[in-house]
C-alpha cells in the first residue's frame, strides 16, 4: 500500500486485516512461530449490519432473513415482485461463503436464480448444515439463517470505507472510483485513484467534503447529490453506533440510476458496550468458543488452540512469547490466555478452570512479569484453584516482578507440586520437559 503512507496506511492494513478476523481469530503462523489477535471484536452478520445501515437511511438491497425452508420460500416470492432475480446468502461469521461447500453436498453459500421456486432447494441444502470455507473449520460452521435479497445489476462499482485515523485524531474517509476489489491492491496499481478525507470530529462531515467525495467516486448528474447523501448517512451510521470503521465494497451504481451499498462490513470500539447495548446484543456467540465467551464474563482474553501446554499469561506481547518460545523448543501451545492487568484471586481461578476443561492439556506454564499486576494475587489464585479443581497435570510457574517474594512464600508452603522457573526459556524448556 505504497499509496497510503504514515499512519493512515497502517490504520487502514489494520482494519483490512480486523475485518478478516472474528472474536480472536489466530493470525497466519510464520516460521513455526505462533502469533495471534488478542483483541476480541463484536462481528455482525451480514444481514444484521444492513438492518443497521436501513435504520439509517442508508440505500440497500431489499432482503429478508429465513430460519426455515418455508420462511425462506415465502420470502423469495414476495421479493421476486419488481426484480427478474434474487441473491440467496448463508449467514456466517467467514468469508469465502461463495466457493464453500455444505456438508448436504451443496456447492457455494451464494446463490442467483430467477425462479423463486429454486429456493425451497437451496434452504434446504443450506439450512442446518455445515458451510466449510477457507475461513471456517476443517468441520465447517453450522448455517441456522439466510438471507434472500432482491437481486440489483451493478453498472458501476466504487469503494468508501470510514475509519479513525491516529495521525489526524478523528475519522478519515478512503475512497476510490475502482470498487469491487481489495484496496490494497487499488493502491498499488492505481495510487492516483485514492482520496482521502479527513473529517473534524466535532464538525462532522461537511456538505463540500461529501460532494467532494462523490466527484471523485465518478457520480454524475442527478446520482451526484444522492451518492453525496448516502456518503452523509454512511458517516452518521459510523457516529451513531460508535465505529471505528464502516467499510461499503462495492458502493454501486445500479443502471436504473440507484446508489446502493452491496456489502458492507462493520467494526465496532468494544470500549463503547455501555452505551451502544442494543447493538452488542446483536452478537451471535453461536459461533464462538463458547471457552472464550465464558472467558470474556471475567475479562480474560482466551483463543483455543490445538496443542497440549496451556499458558496462563499477563499482557498479550507476553502471551504471544510464551507460545513462540514453546513452539521454539519443540512443543505445541494449548491456547493463548491474557489475564490482563486488573486481574483478581477468582480471575486466575476461572482462567485455571477453562484451560483445564480442554482435555488435550498435559501441561500448564504461568508466565507472570509483575507490573499492574500483583504476583501474590496470581499466587493465591494458583492455589485457590489446586484445592478446587482437578488438575492433575504438572504446573511450571516463572514469576517476576511486584510482590513476587511474597507470591513464592505462598506456593513454596501451599505443598503444590509445583515446578518454579529462573525465566521465559528456563520455563518453556521446563514445559515441555514435563511431557516426557
Amino acid at each position: 500500500m505504497a499509496a497510503l503512507t504514515g499512519a493512515s496506511r497502517l490504520t487502514l492494513q489494520a482494519s483490512k486485516q480486523a475485518l478478516k478476523a472474528s472474536y480472536g481469530q489466530l493470525c497466519q503462523k510464520q516460521l513455526g512461530a505462533v502469533s495471534v489477535m488478542q483483541k476480541r471484536y463484536l462481528n455482525l452478520q451480514e444481514y444484521q449490519s444492513k438492518k443497521l445501515m436501513a435504520r439509517y437511511g442508508i440505500n440497500i438491497q431489499r432482503f429478508e432473513v429465513a430460519s426455515s425452508v418455508q420462511e425462506a420460500l415465502d420470502s423469495a416470492h414476495y421479493l421476486i415482485q419488481g426484480v427478474k432475480e434474487l441473491v440467496i446468502k448463508a449467514q456466517i461469521l467467514a468469508g469465502g461463503r461463495g466457493k464453500g461447500t455444505f456438508s448436504s453436498g451443496l456447492k457455494g453459500g451464494v446463490h442467483l436464480t430467477e425462479n423463486p421456486d429454486d429456493v425451497k432447494a437451496l434452504a434446504e441444502g443450506m439450512l442446518g448444515h455445515n458451510l466449510v470455507t477457507k475461513q471456517t473449520p476443517p468441520s465447517g460452521v453450522l448455517v441456522n439463517k439466510i438471507s434472500v435479497a432482491q437481486a440489483l445489476d451493478i453498472a458501476r462499482e466504487t469503494y468508501l470505507a470510514i475509519l479513525m485515523d491516529r495521525e489526524s485524531n478523528g475519522p478519515v474517509i478512503v475512497a476510490s472510483p475502482e470498487g469491487g476489489m481489495d484496496i490494497e491492491e487499488v493502491a498499488e496499481k492505481y495510487p492516483e485513484k485514492i482520496f482521502k478525507e479527513y473529517i473534524n470530529i466535532e464538525t462532522g462531515l461537511t456538505n463540500d467534503q461529501a460532494l467532494r467525495l462523490a466527484t471523485n467516486l465518478g457520480f454524475k448528474d442527478d446520482l451526484h447529490g444522492y451518492a453525496a447523501l448516502q456518503i452523509k448517512r454512511l458517516y452518521n451510521l459510523f457516529i451513531g453506533v460508535d465505529a471505528t470503521q464502516v467499510e461499503v465494497n462495492p458502493f454501486g451504481e445500479t443502471p436504473d440510476g440507484q446508489v446502493v451499498c452491496f456489502d458492507a462490513k462493520i467494526n465496532f470500539d468494544d470500549n463503547a458496550e455501555f452505551r451502544q447495548k442494543s447493538v452488542f446484543q446483536m452478537d451471535d456467540k453461536s459461533e464462538t468458543d463458547p471457552r472464550e465467551v465464558q472467558a470474556a464474563k471475567y475479562n480474560l482474553n482466551y483463543i483455543g488452540m490445538e496443542g497440549n501446554i496451556a499458558c496462563l499469561v499477563n499482557g498479550a506481547g507476553l502471551a504471544m512469547a510464551t507460545m513462540d518460545i514453546i513452539k521454539l523448543h519443540g512443543g505445541n501451545p494449548a491456547n493463548f490466555l491474557d489475564l490482563g492487568g486488573g486481574i483478581r484471586e477468582d480471575g486466575v481461578y476461572q482462567a485455571f478452570k477453562i484451560i483445564t476443561s480442554d482435555n488435550r492439556v498435559k501441561a500448564i506454564l504461568v508466565n507472570i512479569f509483575g507490573g499492574i499486576v500483583d504476583c501474590a494475587i496470581i499466587a493465591k489464585g494458583i492455589t485457590k484453584a489446586n484445592r478446587g479443581l482437578d488438575l492433575g497435570v504438572p504446573i511450571i510457574v516463572r514469576l517476576e516482578g511486584t510482590n513476587v517474594t511474597e507470591a513464592r512464600r505462598i506456593l513454596d508452603s501451599s505443598g503444590m507440586l509445583i515446578e518454579t522457573a529462573d525465566n521465559l526459556e528456563d520455563a518453556a524448556v521446563k514445559a515441555v520437559a514435563s511431557l516426557r
